[in-house]
């Protein structure tokens, strides 16, 4: 399994969408901050990335203190952190809040009509919810917005007709409705986040520059196929085919830090997801992400977390008690 792959079935990623909406200028609102909308839309979250499709017209977006990022027909921003943010028109009239223009009702995602009397512009809007609390090379890597344009992607001949079916579908009530168009916005936020690697300028450096990259990339599917293996520097690149000092400097440059001490970190972040399973035993965890001594795994854990394995998996069974119904 490559990389990202992996790293986006560890985050648990789920989606959905909240807006069908046709905008006539002038009209601007207001995206709210992610606790915000994580309580609009999923409560008990703890926070929503937010994308918007533009299906036909244009209109601007902007982040607090940045530049606008004018978006055209066919081009989709994402906001993977769901920072606050402007949509409209123009972004010097006055903004309304999300909630004056929708009251979510996921799945009856009937078309939604605001603003003046001026130009149209049709916009479809998602959410996106994944684990945050745990440290994960992925999401740490993504940018506070991108924006990509789905004409240019082989995803285009499907994808928007897609999207538009779904909230068709939604908007019908047809049974099932609702698991469909989840699974279609997961699909366009796995396509967006590919868009977004492959437009990486060919100088950046960070985990997602190092998925890209032909030698780093396939070295983090195997670190990533056998977490648990007792994996060397020497079989890494005897694996790959090059030289040991080739690869350490090459997957440093990329990803920010050694081969070794990325795996060391990857397990980690595998543990601490395990033991946020009910009844969790800790020696089975520690075996399963390559620890042979569970007083080593305690004091690794300890010091890349804060606390010992059982404190965090203790914390977890408390804090999904308290939340149940």
């Amino acid at each position: 399994m490559d990389a990202l792959s992996d790293a986006l079935q560890h985050i648990r990623l789920q989606g959905a969408w909240f807006l069908n909406g046709e905008f006539r200028e002038p009209w601007c609102v207001d995206i709210p901050p992610p606790e915000q909308l994580a309580a609009l839309f999923l409560p008990g979250a703890e926070r929503l990335a937010v994308c918007h499709v533009v299906v036909r017209g244009q209109c601007w977006a902007r982040l607090p203190g940045q530049e606008p990022m004018p978006l055209h027909e066919g081009q989709v921003v994402v906001f993977p952190h769901g920072d606050a943010h402007l949509l409209g028109s123009g972004l010097r009239h006055a903004p309304v809040s999300l909630d004056h223009v929708i009251v979510p009702r996921v799945p009856e995602l009937h078309r939604v009509s605001y603003g003046g009397s001026g130009a149209a512009t049709l916009v479809m809007c998602g959410w996106f919810a994944y684990e945050r609390h745990i440290p994960n090379p992925l999401v740490a890597a993504l940018p506070r917005q991108w924006m990509a344009s789905l004409e240019q992607q082989p995803c285009q001949a499907w994808l928007l007709p897609a999207i538009q079916y779904a909230l068709a579908d939604a908007a019908a009530g047809r049974p099932g409705a609702e698991a469909a168009a989840a699974r279609i916005a997961e699909i366009l936020f796995v396509e967006l986040l590919r868009c977004h690697v492959a437009a990486l300028p060919a100088e950046h450096a960070g985990w997602l520059a190092g998925v890209r990259d032909p030698l780093v990339g396939r070295c983090l599917g195997l670190l990533h196929e056998r977490p648990a293996h007792t994996w060397t520097v020497a079989e890494l690149a005897q694996a790959l085919a090059v030289s040991r000092s080739v690869l350490a400097e090459r997957f440093s440059a990329l990803v920010g830090q050694p081969p070794m001490h990325y795996l060391k970190h990857w397990r980690l972040v595998l543990a601490a997801r395990q033991l946020r399973q009910q009844g969790a035993a800790l020696a089975r965890v520690a075996a399963s992400v390559g620890y042979a001594s569970p007083a080593a795994f305690n004091r690794a854990f300890k010091e890349a977390f804060g606390v010992s394995p059982g404190q965090w998996r203790d914390t977890t069974a408390a804090e999904a008690e308290a939340a149940a119904p």
